[in-house]
């Protein structure tokens, strides 16, 4: 009875014992669990903010490249406004180079006018000493008349009116009366007064006026009109020179045109015969004319010429002038002639004298 007690006993303890180890390794087994599971979940929190810092030093590196290129830009923006600041510094320095210049000249040009000023003074203060006639009676200078219209469009360049002995000859033929051919053919039947009046003719008178007006005081002078003949305009000097010094001579030629009246054809050939029958001769001729002769020594058994007619009549007057003599044309506008300005520029050239053809306002 007893011996089964102590084995009951005994198997009771035994079975604590092996209960207390059997809690024991669940114990440790427990304890081992917790311990990875705290391991893994510290791995786990280093590993994220591993990834963390990784992806904070890549922004890093990023953020640090974007710098650089930002850094590098600037400086080439640096040195580009500096060659602007530098092309501006210049551009101001050579401004102010300019404007100390014009100053310069400036106040070099009111001495200039101050100086002037003071010399006309001088001048005007002596006029009045020496008794200065009044402006109504100044000398004329070289001007033999004065015309209307004196200033700025009193000139013909290059036109030599210089001479010992000057002839002018001046174109009155029907063609005078007007530019274009129908109006010529309307004006020929009008009346002699009307024919005057015509703008073309007035233009014509006043380039005559001009012409005697410009006469070298020392000179000799002849004044012709011509259309199929050729005639002296003052009466009783057919075959003689006048005075230019002669104001008389000067206004009865100047009178005696005016009261001319343009009509018939033109020959070119008389024109220049005249200056075969003046003794001596001319050594310079003035011709104011609109274009090409009509006819030549005689007149034509036709009404009508052509262009080619009318150069060979030009030519023909041209090879009977005497040699050595300048010819100056004055050549007015007219319609349907192409060929006349380069006819009488060419002559021009031949004889050393000139060609011209006057502005609608002149003189």
């Amino acid at each position: 009875m007893k011996r089964r007690q102590v084995s009951a006993f005994s198997l009771s303890f035994l079975d604590i014992m092996f209960c207390g180890f059997g809690a024991v390794v669940l114990l440790v087994l427990i304890l081992n669990h917790d311990t990875v599971r705290a391991r893994n979940a510290t791995f786990s929190d280093l590993r994220a903010e591993v990834v963390r810092l990784e992806r904070e030093v890549l922004v890093g590196e990023e953020q640090l490249v974007t710098a650089r290129n930002s850094l590098e830009a600037t400086d080439q923006d640096l040195v580009v406004t500096q060659g602007e600041a530098e092309q501006v510094i210049q551009t101001l320095r050579e401004l102010d180079i300019e404007i100390a210049r014009m100053q310069k000249e400036t106040l070099a040009g009111k001495a200039h006018v101050n100086q002037l000023s003071s010399d006309l003074k001088t001048l005007d203060e002596k006029n009045k000493r020496l008794g200065a006639r009044r402006p109504g009676k100044k000398d004329k200078g070289d001007k033999l008349r004065q015309i209307a219209g004196e200033g700025d469009r009193q000139y013909l360049t290059g036109l030599k009116v210089g001479g010992k002995r000057i002839l002018i000859l001046v174109d009155a033929s029907a063609s005078m009366l007007d530019e274009t051919i129908i109006n010529i053919i309307r004006r020929r039947n009008m009346s002699d007064d009307k024919k005057r009046a015509s703008a073309k003719w007035q233009r014509t008178l006043a380039v005559t006026d001009w012409l005697v007006s410009n006469l070298p005081g020392s000179a000799k002078f002849q004044l012709y009109v011509f259309n199929t003949r050729a005639r002296a305009v003052v009466p009783g000097s057919k075959g003689k020179w006048l005075s230019a010094s002669s104001m008389q001579d000067v206004d009865a030629a100047v009178e005696a045109v005016r009261k001319q009246v343009p009509g018939d054809g033109t020959s070119l050939y008389h024109a220049f015969a005249v200056a075969k029958k003046l003794s001596p001769r001319p050594d310079n001729i003035l011709l104011v004319t609109d274009g090409l002769p009509t006819q030549g020594r005689s007149k034509p058994g036709s009404t009508t010429v052509s262009a080619d007619q009318r150069l060979k009549h030009f030519e023909a007057a041209v090879r009977s002038l005497p040699s050595g003599i300048p010819v100056n044309t004055i050549l007015m506008p007219m319609e349907g002639d192409a060929w006349a300005a380069a006819a009488f520029w060419k002559l021009a050239i031949d004889s050393t004298g000139s060609f011209m053809t006057p502005a609608r306002d002149w003189p």
